[in-house]
């Protein structure tokens, strides 16, 4: 959780720093790219967060 909560500032304060400043941060592709990682793995984070752990199904149990 707190991963994610971390990558999802990242991002937003990316966002932010973009209209704050200067359009000249969103032409930079590095700028770009590290933002679309940190909002993606931000998701991920949260994805894997919600599903169920492997282990709670039950079936794999070994007697």
């Amino acid at each position: 959780m707190t991963t994610g909560v971390i990558f999802a500032l990242l991002a937003v304060m990316h966002v932010w720093r973009v209209f704050a400043e200067t359009s000249a941060l969103a032409r930079n592709p590095e700028y770009l790219v590290i933002t679309l990682i940190a909002a993606a793995l931000s998701i991920w984070a949260m994805l894997v967060l919600r599903s169920p752990a492997a282990g709670s199904r039950g079936g794999d149990r070994v007697a």
